[in-house]
């Protein structure tokens, strides 16, 4: 099967997966954590297993109504607030060691939430700096094959693979978060830089391919072309792909409940940047070239 010619199919595919992810991110929201909005996070480990709501009950008794508590492992709770001063932390710690005995303090973080908020602009301002930075360099090193195709398309369409990625995972990882409680922190922006990249290589290796086969002569068309890029390079972007979602997995189930938001946002993001670099970015190269021709 034509990988580009069926390209409408896997543009409908990637048009429903970004409106699903809209649609879950106003339906459901998105759970942004401390780092983003704010506020103090504390972590402890009591001796027996006490149910949340009774936790809860226990820290309004004192003031603290505006909070909320996952639980983290069999006998792990996290308590999230507005922020603590360190008075009002020991104050809680107290309350919970009166009420089951000793307990094991694993971590505690607090942010404000000028700090918080300078750090969810500084995120957004520096991802679309880095895009468009790549965007440009990309442009220019595939300058010397600027026919059919101008070279700053290759960077364009690079970016709006990356991106679409990005946007996927968010989808996905909505749909987790509202299961497991997993936030959106510095981890998970970790998580999508690096998706970022990932994307971004694997994409720039088929538009490589694809500018060498064109300063050869390869192909009678741009589609043929563009159609014989892919393949030669999808056995290497499976493989790539497949050893490296592998390492995640085993990540994800044996690493530990802190890193597994972390892994999934990964394995998602590299599974999605895949398709994006064979099934999304070639083919739309060769789309906006018919589009153009069309124009003309």
């Amino acid at each position: 099967m034509s990988i580009v010619k069926n390209r409408n199919i896997w543009f409908g595919i990637s048009g429903a997966l970004i409106a699903l992810t809209f649609v879950l991110i106003f339906t459901l929201g998105l759970r942004f954590g401390i780092d983003f909005t704010g506020g103090s996070l504390l972590e402890v480990e009591l001796g027996q297993h006490v149910t949340i709501e009774a936790i809860q009950s226990e820290l309004r008794e004192i003031g603290y109504s505006n909070m909320t508590v996952q639980a983290s492992g069999d006998l792990g709770y996290l308590i999230r607030t507005e922020t603590l001063s360190e008075e009002e932390h020991q104050t809680i710690l107290q309350t919970l060691e009166a009420q089951h005995g000793e307990i094991d303090e694993l971590r505690f973080d607090s942010i404000g939430p000028v700090i918080g908020g300078e750090l969810r602009r500084t995120t957004i301002w520096g991802g679309f700096l880095i895009l468009l930075l790549i965007g440009l360099y990309i442009a220019w090193a595939f300058r010397k094959v600027s026919k059919p195709v101008a070279s700053w398309k290759y960077g364009l369409l690079t970016i709006v693979a990356a991106f679409h990625d990005v946007i996927v995972m968010v989808g996905i990882y909505t749909i987790m978060s509202h299961l497991f409680g997993w936030e959106i922190n510095s981890a998970f922006v970790a998580a999508s830089l690096t998706i970022l990249g990932y994307s971004i290589n694997d994409t720039v290796v088929v538009f490589d391919r694809t500018r060498e086969n064109l300063a050869n002569d390869v192909g009678e068309t741009f589609e043929e072309t563009v159609e014989l890029s892919v393949r030669q390079t999808f056995k290497r972007s499976i493989n790539t792909s497949l050893t490296t979602v592998l390492a995640l997995v085993a990540i994800f189930f044996f690493g530990g409940e802190s890193t597994q938001p972390f892994a999934f946002a990964l394995i998602v993001g590299i599974i999605v940047g895949t398709y994006s670099s064979i099934f999304l970015a070639s083919p739309a190269l060769v789309a906006w070239e018919l589009w153009g021709k069309r124009r003309r």
